[in-house]
């Protein structure tokens, strides 16, 4: 199957480096009974296995394993099949959720991190760490029914959970959260740097969408809560998943009505705005460190910039 992202047209920010993906997810052959045990008995099947959101990296790729190479553990979910392109193009993947690293899979040196390594990995293993990782936390995080509080079992290939109480069925869930670049008639950037991050350390502002909540109002109530600073005209800017642990971030831009910012205390530490000039000068000299480059937050922070942060602006950019 193609990869969606090569026949859409992209949003502004294009396709940003953990929604890359070379796979088909294959949702139909889920409900397909006893389907992980056939693929588990599979040679031509790969497993990937991950660790409390770690995977093993070998030579700048995802190690992946045959099932004769590893211990089938009690959570294992179909993640699909890989896309056309690639020199193991139709094989079926499967995660498998283990408790503690395996030396012998990969030595504890080469066990990543998305954050870490996601960067430099391809748009396939980028897609089934991602897949995996978001998976993997839910599964974590909901064994037992929230109705009645019994145990539920994993059904349709690791992407159900079933209680045998009462029937019910629960699927991985989604926390949607909106992430804005504010920018003022001078053409700043406000950035905030949070109460739980170190100090110095500074990036666009972001909050989790309320139910019943359109993501525009949330653009505009989040922003007034952390700030205090009123905007206007949101405009979608592309989205990335996030799952540490659940997370789907929403980018917007949006233009300060106001520009008094007062960090709110609980969530902000403190709020600046910066020119490029500025911006640069602050991260050149380390008095200011800003999101990391797998980010959706660098990706619009450097749009508004015209390049890498690294590089120093110029006329030439907007």
């Amino acid at each position: 199957m193609t990869d969606p992202l090569r026949t859409l047209v992209l949003p502004p920010l294009g396709s940003l480096p953990l929604s890359r993906a070379a796979s088909d997810r294959d949702g139909d052959a889920r409900a397909t009974e006893h389907f992980l045990d056939d693929l588990w008995a599979s040679g031509d099947t790969r497993v990937l296995p991950i660790v409390r959101g770690k995977a093993p990296v070998v030579d700048g790729a995802l190690r992946l394993l045959g099932p004769a190479d590893i211990a089938r553990p009690d959570v294992t979910v179909y993640l699909g099949r890989v896309d056309e392109g690639f020199a193991d193009a139709g094989r079926r993947v499967v995660l498998a959720v283990l408790d503690e690293e395996d030396a012998a899979v990969a030595p504890p040196g080469q066990w990543f991190g998305l954050r870490e390594i996601a960067a430099s990995l391809d748009a396939r293993d980028t897609g089934f760490f991602v897949a995996g990782a978001a998976v993997a936390n839910w599964h974590a995080t909901h064994t037992h029914c929230p109705r009645c509080g019994a145990r539920t079992a994993l059904s349709h290939a690791g992407w159900v959970r079933r209680c045998p109480r009462d029937g019910s069925e629960h699927y991985p869930r989604t926390d949607p959260a909106i992430i804005v670049s504010i920018i003022d008639d001078d053409d700043r950037i406000l950035l905030g740097s949070a109460v739980a991050w170190p100090e110095g350390r500074y990036s666009t502002l972001a909050g989790f969408v309320e139910p019943g909540e359109s993501l525009e109002a949330a653009v505009v109530r989040e922003v007034g809560e952390e700030s205090g600073i009123e905007v206007r005209s949101p405009e979608y800017l592309g989205s990335q998943p996030w799952p540490f642990p659940a997370s789907l971030m929403l980018g917007f831009t949006a233009r300060a009505a106001t520009t008094d910012a007062v960090p709110d205390g609980e969530e902000m530490r403190s709020l600046r705005w910066f020119t490029r000039e500025q911006l640069f000068a602050a991260v050149r000299d380390e008095t200011v460190v800003v999101a990391g480059g797998v980010s959706i937050a660098r990706a619009m922070i450097e749009r508004w910039y015209g390049g890498p942060l690294d590089e120093e602006p110029s006329e030439a950019r907007p």
